[in-house]
């Protein structure tokens, strides 16, 4: 059984035929079909993550997802409601689109650190900036996965990469953009959280601040935005097992967990 078809825990336990209890059952909003990602990549688990918060909220008839151009370029084949693809770091500004022009659907983007934080940096900020009632997935593996893993504006000082073959030299190359860290300064966002995929109980975490962010988003609060530290053992030259202690030993000390906004009306549920 591979990442992208562990069952998902049910709220509730109705008797099968034999009288045995469901436990595990594959999300609706995600759909049953092989993904292209790499062995040890964690875009399944959030994917996955995603379309359970999706069918916990009941709003997959009402949900359009913006797939970035990147590793995720194909995404919207991979989950059970409707998809759109933007031009490269472009997704917030086709939500927006959408979002105003159908207020009454939930948008979101799915985008990695390429896409939003590179070329993408314009679009992600003028979004918060404006308050845009968005759902925004980031997804940080450190490197420009799909093209080779150059190094990206997220890479940590030091690390090696196709692009920095001696390390990212601050000096150099400056240092690596704390784009979630600087996103919740901004009074547009309702909610700004960065999480992680290298445990089980971090992954939980992951799920209840994906909930928050398409909460602040239902509730007309403004954009919310979940960072998520991911792998990439490919470009990493690793085995997945190692990619998993390279998020919490390389990873985390450059960029802590946390939530670094959360909106009040958020905070009573």
């Amino acid at each position: 059984m591979t990442i992208d078809t562990i069952p998902t825990q049910t709220t509730s336990a109705p008797p099968t035929l034999d009288g045995m209890q469901l436990v595990y059952q594959a999300p609706e909003a995600l759909a049953e079909t092989q993904t292209h990602y790499c062995p040890g990549c964690t875009h399944g688990i959030i994917h996955r993550l995603i379309a359970e918060v999706i069918d916990e909220l009941g709003v997959r008839e009402r949900i359009i997802g913006v797939m970035p151009v990147g590793c995720a370029v194909f995404a919207y084949d991979y989950f059970n409601f409707d998809g759109t693809e933007a031009a490269h770091g472009r997704a917030p500004a086709m939500a927006t689109g959408i979002k105003r022009t159908m207020p009454d659907k939930v948008v979101f983007t799915y985008q990695g650190d390429g896409d939003i934080a590179s070329i993408g940096g314009n679009e992600i900020l003028a979004a918060c900036a404006r308050g845009e009632k968005l759902t925004v997935i980031f997804v940080n593996n450190a490197v420009f996965g799909m093209t080779g893993g150059q190094m990206a504006p997220t890479t940590p000082a030091g690390m090696v990469t196709t692009s920095s073959p001696y390390g990212r030299n601050v000096e150099l190359q400056g240092s690596p953009i704390h784009l979630t860290e600087m996103l919740a300064m901004m009074p547009g966002v309702a909610y700004a959280a960065r999480r992680s995929l290298h445990s089980v109980a971090e992954i939980r975490r992951t799920k209840k601040a994906i909930r928050l962010a398409f909460d602040a988003q239902i509730k007309g609060l403004g954009l919310g935005i979940v960072e998520v530290l991911s792998t990439c053992p490919t470009n990493w030259r690793i085995d997945p097992s190692e990619a998993m202690d390279f998020i919490r030993d390389i990873m985390m000390p450059e960029y802590p967990l946390g939530e670094f906004k959360i909106h009040e009306e958020l905070k009573k549920h």
